[in-house]
């Protein structure tokens, strides 16, 4: 497995993560709850972020992992 294959399976899963707390949000009405399933989308958001940008970097110097 290449590590371009790598970080598209790892984006994919926490790109999934950050839904399902989204949705966790939307479902819930203990507003605390609320608040820590907004506050770890946001997280893993900003996570996903950087990792798209690594995984950019990483297409550019190394064309063959695309």
């Amino acid at each position: 497995m290449t590590v371009g294959t790598q970080m598209q399976q790892a984006l994919a899963g926490m790109q999934s993560a950050s839904a399902t707390m989204k949705t966790f949000s939307l479902e819930t009405e203990d507003e605390q709850a609320k608040s820590d399933f907004e506050q770890i989308a946001e997280q893993l958001d900003s996570t996903i972020d950087v990792l798209k940008g690594r995984q950019k970097y990483i297409q550019k110097q190394e064309p063959q992992y695309k």
